[in-house]
């Protein structure tokens, strides 16, 4: 089951925004019961088992909270059998900052047709409900933990989720009735107009939010999203893609393609395909590429990892 706050790698949700915002209040809630209890250990349970019947409460949901590092893996894969008790063990170090959720691809196909996964070992990320591709195959240890580095700061940075926090397993009380935070009238118009599908409204609505506080990231994120839907809608997918195979040097095309691209969860694509724009244009064309590669930037988030890579190429075909 792919629910509706899960975007698999990378592909535009309509309730992303708001769903980076609801783990961003309940992680600053958790810190704040952290900080009057002087702190606790780190639960146990940092690897955990999941299956297709067990992904919304156990990944989804928990994701809220905590980064859920994803190792699909099978019995048979030798690669899986190096790259796991190495996760599993790095997992534990981050003591509550991530948690572990292997997936037996043999016994849940369609979690493993649904993340696109390409071969074994293959490893994901969930944060917030939102999905992001990791790495392939057994990875050395080094790359392992820079890339789980990134992972936690990443949260943190764009949604205010920092790990779990509670005494380990059989030792747990239950927690308190979490307090319901106010959320900003202005914001949750938007995200309601846009969870609607008014994507006009929407459009209006964060740009409201933006005139009265210019550095609201939600809104940004808000408004990158509804612009592009605004401007995929109505569009022919297999026509636009024909149109720019057959024209390369126009740039109308290639701009519908991209995000046709982002929208459909291609993002390496979509970044790869504009830059090529703008290494073979100039002038107005060249800058209505790089802007509109900077628009899909705002979407996807600047502390991902593919924007990260993606920028530097723009980098080296402007100068």
């Amino acid at each position: 089951m792919q629910p509706r706050n899960m975007s698999i790698s990378g592909a535009v949700d309509l309730a992303a925004v708001k769903a980076a915002g609801e783990a961003r209040q309940k992680a600053e809630h958790a810190r704040a019961q952290a900080a009057e209890g002087g702190g606790a250990p780190a639960p146990a349970g940092l690897v955990i088992d999941v299956d297709e019947a067990g992904f919304e409460n156990e990944v989804l949901q928990r994701s809220a909270e905590v980064p859920v590092v994803i190792d699909f893996w099978a019995e048979w894969c030798g690669p899986c059998k190096q790259l796991g008790p190495l996760l599993e063990r790095v997992v534990e170090e981050y003591a509550g900052r991530l948690l572990l959720a292997k997936i037996d691809v043999d016994q849940n196909q369609m979690l493993f047709q649904q993340f696109g996964v390409q071969g074994i070992p293959a490893v994901f990320a969930v944060v917030a409900g939102q999905a992001l591709p990791l790495f392939q195959g057994a990875a050395p240890e080094q790359q392992v933990r820079e890339t789980l580095d990134q992972l936690v700061q990443v949260a943190e940075q764009r949604f205010g989720i920092t790990g779990l926090q509670g005494a380990p397993e059989g030792e747990q009380t239950p927690a308190p009735e979490e307090p319901q935070v106010p959320e900003d009238p202005a914001l949750a118009a938007a995200h309601d107009a846009l969870d609607a599908g008014d994507l006009a409204g929407a459009v209006q609505a964060y740009r409201n939010v933006l005139a009265d506080d210019p550095a609201s990231t939600e809104a940004k994120l808000g408004l990158a999203q509804a612009e592009l839907l605004g401007r995929v809608q109505g569009l022919d997918a297999q026509q636009v893609r024909k149109e720019a195979a057959g024209n390369p040097a126009d740039v109308a095309a290639q701009l519908r393609a991209a995000d046709l691209d982002l929208v459909g969860g291609h993002v390496e694509d979509a970044f790869g395909r504009l830059v090529e724009t703008v290494q073979r244009t100039a002038g107005e064309d060249r800058e209505a590429a790089r802007l509109r590669l900077l628009e899909l930037f705002e979407v996807i988030g600047a502390d991902d990892p593919r924007v990260v890579t993606a920028r530097s190429a723009l980098a080296r075909v402007l100068f």
